[in-house]
């Protein structure tokens, strides 16, 4: 199954919840809170499988990730030992470099930061990257390359970035940032249950 590259806003919509993770989808009057459909569909009480199932496509849509790419991420953190399954699974997403350069400011959203990547416009450790999956680890320096440090939507993305995270530590004039270390729970999107996305690959893979 391919990645979703259709309205951010209608899935934001269906889900009652915010894929870009801004609230901007729901501000201003814009675009309406209810679910898509002509009347807006109406939210029944969901079983434990449904359940279980949005809040594994929250999570997915939210990191912008094929279902291949999810799944196998998720196989990856039943392979670490240590720590809680879910909090190593959220680890991992959060720990690709196109989403640390979305957490640095680099992009607004976290297309943009993988279309930044896709580019080549990104380097780690002063090496160019463009693979947005690749896995950086604390203390591994992200910079965006010289010739895109006047590019108007990386200005516009850095001067509006509040740096809300402390696993991440950005120096906005020279274009670069550290990823610091993993980052701890009560750091993440606190209106996901990551237990739930457990629960439902648990019973697909062994």
């Amino acid at each position: 199954m391919s990645r979703y590259t259709g309205s951010t806003f209608k899935k934001s919509r269906r889900y009652g919840f915010s894929i870009l993770e801004n609230g901007k989808e729901f501000s201003k009057g814009k675009k309406r809170s209810s679910a898509p459909g002509q009347h807006g569909a109406r939210r029944s009480k969901l079983s434990g499988y449904g359940s279980q199932l949005q809040e594994k496509q929250k999570v997915k849509f939210m990191y912008g990730l094929s279902e291949r790419q999810f799944r196998n991420t998720f196989s990856k953190a039943k392979k670490v030992r240590e720590g809680i399954l879910g909090e190593n699974f959220l680890g991992l997403l959060e720990s690709r470099l196109d989403n640390i350069v979305f957490r640095l400011g680099f992009a607004m959203t976290r297309s943009g930061a993988r279309q930044l990547v896709n580019h080549g416009h990104v380097l780690v450790n002063g090496k160019k990257i463009d693979i947005p999956s690749y896995q950086l680890k604390p203390g591994d320096v992200v910079e965006i390359k010289a010739s895109m440090q006047k590019n108007d939507k990386i200005i516009e993305a850095l001067q509006n970035n509040e740096a809300t995270v402390e696993f991440v530590k950005v120096e906005k004039s020279a274009f670069k940032g550290t990823f610091v270390r993993l980052p701890q729970r009560q750091e993440l999107n606190q209106e996901i249950n990551e237990a739930l996305v457990v629960e439902w690959y648990n019973r697909l893979i062994k």
